[in-house]
């Protein structure tokens, strides 16, 4: 994730996009000729997790450069084709499975993800054509053109300044840590790495505990496409709404409404025992995980800005992947030492009501400070007098700094008798 946030400040997101295709696709085609499931690691897990990581931040780092209006709407069409993906890829590997054998679908999906590539070389920069442009310039203008940075990637100059930075200062240029000193920020770090502990373990776990209700395979399996077909519909629905005048100004409150309803759903599904109830379950389900994962991006970039989302992308990520990786592990230790799925269900419902209830709370507040900050910016802007008081404050600070030190007393006597001998002449 930093690593992904970082090229793209650096180079722009077109190449990186393109650079993640690649490495997906050579990822799924050396996977079929592996002889071992260490090999398998390192082809599948990370060759092709890198690549799939260089693809994910920069498609949704370019939502914000093109759009500011509708942005809401574009992120929530943009995530909704990984509900599409999850609808057809289980019976698209099946399909491949028994008609290619393992090592065939290897093959073909690498050579799906190699799209990848063209989808990347389709993200056009903006800004760029300003560095063809040819215009007589002075020797200080073309000083100042060198430290010009364009939109898709910055254009660097090499100064004597740059050289001497140290390594710390060479990675906050293109990962900007002073974010943890933003206030909104840090309240969507904690709600969220809080929130994943529950978030991703339901869909692990939901085929799993239908079977063990004595449902069978098959739809067991097709839960999974219900809640995919929701999911599908819910995301483009929810920036739709998310865009609208009465929830864009408050969208965070919205964002802490979705993952409060998710972990409700939670709590409620151990109270479904039959398939109807689960089909119930598996439709609000969607609903809710379709609502978090459309404004999971747009509530950031609401609070950080566009400048800065590429490197707060990043920093979240380092922190929310620790949660992700542990929520399911989690979910099955309560699984088996409970011998019943209820308490998975449970702890991921209570988790995401808490992360909700404390998100909701803390942009309360932050949007009570943010007001009081921006009244009593205005207030200063309007008042002359309190402008004045602190330029003048300033004024006599610099002079009782510079002036009023007893080395310079003697100096001051004697300009003062020079002036009586002036005055008397």
């Amino acid at each position: 994730g930093p690593i992904s946030s970082i090229l793209v400040n650096r180079y722009g997101s077109r190449p990186v996009v393109m650079f993640g295709g690649l490495l997906c696709g050579v990822g799924m085609i050396s996977a079929a000729f592996c002889t071992s499931i260490l090999q398998l690691y390192v082809c599948v897990g990370f060759i092709t997790g890198f690549g799939l990581a260089l693809n994910l931040q920069p498609s949704v780092i370019i939502i914000g450069k093109y759009f500011l209006k509708r942005r809401p709407i574009a992120n929530g069409l943009a995530m909704a084709g990984s509900p599409v993906m999850l609808c057809t890829l289980a019976p698209l590997n099946q399909f491949l499975f028994e008609n290619f054998g393992w090592r065939g679908s290897f093959l073909i999906l690498g050579a799906i993800l190699l799209n990848c590539c063209v989808a990347g070389a389709l993200f056009r920069p903006i800004g760029a054509r300003a560095a063809l442009v040819k215009t007589p310039v002075t020797e200080e203008g073309k000083d100042a053109l060198k430290g010009k940075i364009t939109e898709d990637g910055p254009v660097e100059s090499k100064t004597e300044e740059e050289e001497g930075k140290d390594c710390f200062e060479k990675i906050n240029q293109y990962l900007d840590f002073s974010l943890f000193k933003h206030r909104g920020f840090l309240i969507y770090l904690i709600g969220n790495v809080l929130m994943f502990l529950g978030f991703f373990a339901p869909i692990v776990f939901l085929a799993p505990y239908a079977k063990h209700t004595g449902i069978d395979e098959y739809s067991a399996a097709f839960l999974l496409s219900i809640l995919a077909v929701v999911d599908m519909v819910a995301r483009p629905a929810t920036g739709v709404i998310a865009n609208s005048r009465w929830v864009r100004p408050r969208i965070q409150y919205f964002f802490s409404f979705a993952i409060a309803f998710n972990g409700a759903c939670h709590l409620l599904c151990p109270l479904a025992s039959s398939y109807t109830g689960l089909v119930v379950y598996s439709s609000f389900f969607g609903l809710a995980f379709g609502m978090v994962c459309a404004m999971l991006f747009e509530t950031l970039m609401d609070l950080v800005g566009a400048a800065r989302f590429t490197s707060a992308v990043g920093l979240v990520t380092i922190a929310e992947c620790c949660t992700i990786l542990l929520g399911p592990p989690i979910g099955g230790i309560l699984i088996d030492t409970f011998g019943d799925y209820k308490y998975m269900f449970i702890k991921c419902g209570a988790v995401m009501v808490l992360a909700g209830t404390f998100l909701f709370i803390m942009n309360y507040y932050n949007y009570r400070m943010l007001a009081k900050e921006e009244k009593e910016r205005k207030r200063k802007e309007e008042d002359p007098k309190s402008v004045r008081t602190e330029d003048e404050g300033k004024k006599n600070w610099n002079k009782d700094s510079t002036q009023d030190g007893p080395e310079l007393e003697p100096l001051r006597e004697e300009g003062e008798g020079v002036k009586k001998e002036i005055n008397g002449t």
